[in-house]
């Protein structure tokens, strides 16, 4: 999973960045200090790794990972070039989704690149420059396809499309609310990738006061969350600065300082969480001496499918799947203990993976 990082400049989106990746990138209190888009790779933490690898004494646990990628600070003019412009629209278009770091803090030392704090206000300025960018990946398309329209029926169909599309984005509304008619047209709506049609996840950055409560008590916070119930994004809120010291942290050492500050989880937690179920992913596993590991797949994915994750042949050699609840096999102490009980099931291709299924693959090429 990859996740694009964005927001105006100086609303903690570097400092957030840093804390969530312990990466390192470049962070002040001056527009467009990132100028790279800074890339880190993050652990999903899952317990049940830890537990599954004592059992059969694993030589190697491999969790699941989500790639970060920190893009500079938008501004008004993005799209055309303005700040640092499109070079950074386009790592955003390689993204799964995009996390959108939201500034619901006053601080009179941190400079407002609009002079004022106004979290909807922000988040328009932002949409607004995908929309334009995504229009000029529609003009390019519409001036292909146009060509060809007069003699071919599918471009004349597919024009017709993105003359709708296009209306869509003037109308200032993003791409991922416009309704497709059909797979042909789910096929080049995909084709197109656009910015506004990836799921968003608001990242509420917000003042240590306010994170102890979730922000409740926070004005910005709240609009923050009327606007993401009508755009059916998910988010969470974070203090920016208190993450920054966490991840400085052990972790025996991090669960004490959450619990002191009054906090169930870190803000990676909740960000994994918020992602996973905008994303409608979830994790099997597989264990054994040699690795126990966390595989991340679209929640539906029948048992063939992820197979094919682990390696394309176990996909194409499918026979079957030895399935069993990783509860019950930590109960069992071993899979042949499993086995004896009745617990572990044979499973064809028709089966729907669970979130925890611990899983041996049987396929032959």
């Amino acid at each position: 999973m990859k996740l694009g990082i964005v927001g105006l400049p100086n609303v903690g989106k570097s400092t957030l960045f840093n804390s969530l990746t312990k990466a390192g990138a470049e962070s002040a209190n001056y527009p467009f200090c990132t100028i790279d888009p800074n890339v880190g790779v993050v652990a999903v933490p899952d317990k049940r790794l830890k537990l599954l690898g004592d059992m059969y004494q694993s030589q190697k646990i491999t969790p699941a990972v989500i790639e970060f990628v920190d893009i500079a600070g938008l501004v008004k003019g993005a799209s055309k070039g303005e700040g640092l412009g499109n070079q950074f629209l386009a790592n955003i278009r390689e993204c799964d989704a995009i996390v959108h770091v939201v500034r619901c803090f006053e601080d009179s030392n941190v400079i407002h690149v609009d002079g004022s704090v106004d979290p909807v206000r922000d988040i328009e300025t932002i949409n607004l420059e995908l929309i334009f960018a995504d229009l000029e990946v529609l003009e390019r398309r519409m001036s292909r396809v146009g060509r060809g329209a007069r003699n071919d029926k599918e471009q004349a169909k597919e024009l017709e499309m993105l003359q709708r599309l296009r209306e869509h984005l003037e109308s200032g509304k993003p791409a991922i609310s416009f309704e497709l008619d059909g797979e042909k047209e789910e096929a080049w709506f995909a084709d197109y990738n656009l910015l506004t049609a990836k799921p968003v996840i608001f990242a509420a950055n917000v003042a240590e006061d306010d994170a102890a409560d979730d922000g409740a008590e926070n004005p910005y916070v709240r609009k923050v969350r009327d606007y993401a119930k009508e755009s059916r994004s998910e988010v969470f809120v974070v203090c920016a600065k208190i993450e920054e010291e966490i991840s400085e942290l052990d972790d025996d050492e991090k669960q004490m300082f959450l619990e002191d500050l009054g906090l169930k989880e870190s803000g990676l937690d909740k960000l994994i969480t918020a992602s996973y179920s905008l994303l409608g992913l979830m994790s099997f596993l597989t264990a054994g001496e040699k690795e126990t590991r966390a595989w991340t797949i679209k929640k539906g994915t029948k048992a063939p499918q992820a197979a094919g994750k682990i390696h394309t042949d176990f996909e194409r050699g499918f026979i079957r799947a030895e399935v069993v609840n990783y509860k019950d096999l930590l109960e069992c102490g071993s899979l042949s203990a499993a086995r004896e009980k009745g617990i572990v099931r044979l499973e064809g291709k028709e089966y729907v993976v669970q979130d925890g299924d611990v899983i041996l693959f049987r396929f032959n090429v």
